[in-house]
């Protein structure tokens, strides 16, 4: 059973940094994993895409050059690192995992996600 569990979530003050691990189990194929975050009374938002390898990611425009995304294959864990935060930046982050390989800005385009991690920023 593919399992993702997302940690490093917390409180931050606002020009912060913060990063979430996304640790994976169950997937037997190369897979692409995404982040994505999801305010109270908004819709969930594209954060960041990376492929199996690593070699290509995507980051959506709300997060571009503030948030990285990166993995490593051999502990089978992605990151976020989250720089430059800001208080509209508090959100649940979940990782999600497409064994498909479409390398998406969409949710439903991933077929399993983690729990979620909430990151507060204060200020």
């Amino acid at each position: 059973q593919v399992q993702l569990v997302e940690s490093g979530g917390g409180l931050v003050q606002a020009g912060g940094s913060l990063r979430l691990s996304c640790a994976a189990s169950g997937l037997t194929s190369r897979y692409d994993m995404g982040w994505f975050r999801q305010a109270p009374g908004k819709e969930r938002e594209f954060g960041a895409v990376i492929s199996w390898s690593g070699g290509s990611t995507y980051h959506g425009n709300s997060v571009k050059g503030r948030f990285t995304t990166s993995r490593d294959i051999a502990k089978n864990t992605v990151y976020l690192q989250m720089n430059s935060l800001k208080p509209e930046d508090t959100a649940v982050y979940y990782c999600a995992a497409d064994p498909r390989g479409r390398f998406s800005r969409r949710s439903i385009d991933y077929d399993y996600w983690g729990q979620g991690t909430q990151v507060t920023v204060s200020s």
